[in-house]
């Protein structure tokens, strides 16, 4: 059986790239296809010395630093990709690679990290970010995101069987594209997240300081605790934001990027980890649980299928500093077991990801 394996672009080691290495682990034969390629060396090490075919994107002027701007030719990009020799297709998709086309003959499974969530339900969060809500600029995105949702619509009907990364995820594809989807929560290496039972007097969140992490409310709820120490982990964009949200409170230590040893560490002697992002799932909040670290955390996206309310962790329901006050006071009020917060990340071991898409793929040849 011949087989193809289309991921969006290559640019760094994060989520989408994970679930990418282990494809790539269960169908080691196939043939990799990306819009662009500008991994740095260093990373390369989960693609097995596979050379991806790339589109024509990757020779476009300034592609390296400048593709993102090209996303309106991406779905040209990966329509010209030829798969017509491929028995099975399966497609990492959080923009455009779920719409390649295939002929009859070829299984195409499709494995969403979400719909494109700047031209649908997130367009207005994007545009006020972006700074691009009126003006030619923003009159240009808008037109461009509206094409796009056109486009994302029409080629979700190309995938035979679609998997979402998160029961949210598979509510969001039902909502945009009206399809079914299977749920397969992305596989996250929890033997690097080694379990500590014993846990000290501080709160822990680590992040890349986004807007959307909403790291500022959290620095703001643990000012207004002087009782209770936060640790945070991070750096971009939203620093400045979060260090004045934390007001210069004793109680509160931002430490910027830590070396990965350390955030281990952190990870393993934290009281609880604290996240305020609404996430499509939450790669971050499973390596808490496996350290043995219990959740507190916002009750929407994909915290909802990892977090055991009141067994493993407390959601919380407003984006608020307030709403985390509550939470933290509900918290201290529970018997959590870190072994428990271990045991329900043994759900999410790559492992049972490899399994579940092999018996989903098995599922699809079955059925034709």
């Amino acid at each position: 059986m011949r087989v193809a394996i289309v991921h969006e672009w290559l640019e760094t080691y994060a989520g989408s790239e994970r679930v990418l290495e282990q494809l790539l682990e269960v169908w080691q034969d196939a043939d990799l296809f990306v819009v662009c390629d500008f991994l740095a060396e260093k990373d390369r090490h989960f693609l097995r010395g596979k050379v991806p075919t790339t589109s024509f994107i990757q020779r476009l002027p300034r592609a390296r630093s400048w593709f993102r701007y090209y996303l309106g030719l991406m779905p040209i990009a990966v329509e010209q990709f030829d798969l017509s020799a491929y028995d099975l297709v399966l497609s990492s998709s959080h923009a455009v690679a779920k719409g390649v086309l295939t002929g009859p003959a070829t299984l195409h499974v499709s494995y969403v990290h979400s719909p494109m969530r700047y031209a649908w339900d997130l367009q207005h969060q994007y545009l006020r970010q972006a700074r691009m809500e009126t003006g030619p600029k923003g009159v240009l995105t808008r037109w461009l995101l509206h094409k796009l949702r056109g486009w994302d619509h029409a080629s979700a009907a190309r995938p035979d069987l679609i998997a979402a990364n998160s029961a949210w995820i598979a509510e969001r594809i039902r909502k945009t594209w009206r399809r079914e989807s299977t749920v397969i929560h992305p596989p996250v290496d929890i033997d690097g997240f080694p379990f500590v039972a014993t846990k000290q007097d501080y709160y822990f969140v680590a992040s890349r300081m986004v807007p959307y992490k909403r790291i500022d409310l959290v620095a703001e709820a643990f000012r207004a605790m002087p009782d209770k120490r936060l640790v945070i982990a991070g750096d971009g964009p939203e620093m400045a934001r979060v260090r004045e949200a934390a007001g210069g409170a004793q109680n509160i230590e931002i430490l910027g990027r830590v070396p990965q040893p350390d955030l281990v560490r952190l990870l393993q002697g934290a009281r609880a980890f604290v996240f305020a992002a609404e996430e499509d799932f939450g790669i971050a909040m499973v390596e808490a649980q496996a350290c043995g670290t219990p959740l507190i955390v916002y009750g929407r996206g994909g915290a909802s299928d990892i977090v055991a309310p009141d067994s493993t962790g407390v959601l919380f329901p407003e984006q608020s500093a307030a709403s985390i006050r509550g939470a933290v006071a509900r918290f201290e009020a529970l018997p959590i077991a870190p072994e428990a917060c271990r045991a329900n990340a043994e759900r999410f071991t790559r492992a049972i990801f490899r399994d579940r898409i092999q018996a989903l793929v098995a599922q699809g040849l079955a059925a034709r």
